[in-house]
């Protein structure tokens, strides 16, 4: 088990920052934003086996904003999946780190990259293991922009309907999606109000603080009933003053110069 969580989310922000700037990709200030919240799934909650990645009893896990990638990329390598200096493959000709996630990497359970496809494939997994009589979990991380998609709706009447208490979603809320807010693109609030109006059992939480990730996802592990939403309000570029809240790092790799200045705030040494 990971004891330090706070140096551990430090150290995959900085291979984040270092795998955009190389490959000169995208969507820095989105893996940023989750980083805290994989962590945690990765280091306290998810069960699963580094060394046998496909292990039948194993959690699911799937990232439905694929763009993030960069942020699940690294906990897996920073979790033993694979070697860590794999990741300087990352958005290379051919290379199985792709800039949307990809199945093809040891972990990783599902390729995505049109948003909106996580969590339906994520309720069919968890009605899956409910029939089946198997005791994993099924969680899907998603963004609060990717809500404008219907068929996550869809899932989730789904999910609620069949009681499928084994699926576990969680909405990365950072306020920002492609050129704006999310306020301004397509007001979706209140989102509490309506995941309990489809009888889901729903959470608000600080989607940095590691405790109160751990807490909440234990609660929603140990729920028998319904399935849980949990609301994690997070800073879109977190950990990096110049990037946090900032809509440009969707689409802007960093410079070295960023990485020079990144690396002081998160007390890496280069």
């Amino acid at each position: 088990m990971v004891n330090d969580l706070e140096r551990f989310s430090a150290e995959v922000r900085w291979l984040c920052l270092n795998m955009t700037h190389n490959a000169g990709a995208s969507h820095v200030g989105s893996a940023l934003s989750i980083v805290d919240l994989v962590s945690v799934l990765y280091c306290r909650v998810l069960q699963v086996e580094p060394n046998n990645p496909d292990a039948p009893q194993r959690d699911r896990f799937i990232l439905s904003k694929g763009h993030a990638c960069v942020a699940i990329y690294a906990v897996l390598a920073k979790c033993g999946f694979f070697r860590e200096d794999r990741l300087e493959e990352y958005g290379t000709f051919g290379s199985i780190f792709m800039n949307h996630v990809s199945h093809a990497v040891p972990g990783v359970e599902f390729s995505t990259g049109s948003l909106g496809h996580g969590l339906p494939f994520g309720a069919g997994k968890a009605l899956h293991a409910k029939r089946s009589g198997a005791d994993w979990q099924t969680v899907v991380l998603l963004s609060d922009g990717e809500l404008n998609e219907g068929s996550n709706w869809e899932a989730l009447m789904f999910a609620a309907h069949h009681k499928l208490s084994n699926l576990i979603t969680i909405v990365d809320c950072n306020g920002l999606q492609s050129l704006t807010t999310t306020e301004a693109t397509l007001d979706m609030a209140p989102l509490e109000d309506k995941f309990r109006s489809f009888g889901l059992k729903t959470a608000i939480i600080d989607g940095h603080d590691h405790e109160t990730i751990e807490t909440t996802l234990r609660d929603a592990v140990a729920e028998t009933d319904v399935p849980t939403v949990i609301i994690a309000n997070t800073v879109k570029g977190k950990g990096v003053s110049f990037m946090e809240n900032e809509v440009l790092w969707h689409y802007r790799p960093p410079s070295a110069d960023d990485l020079s200045k990144a690396a002081e705030e998160l007390g890496i040494g280069r």
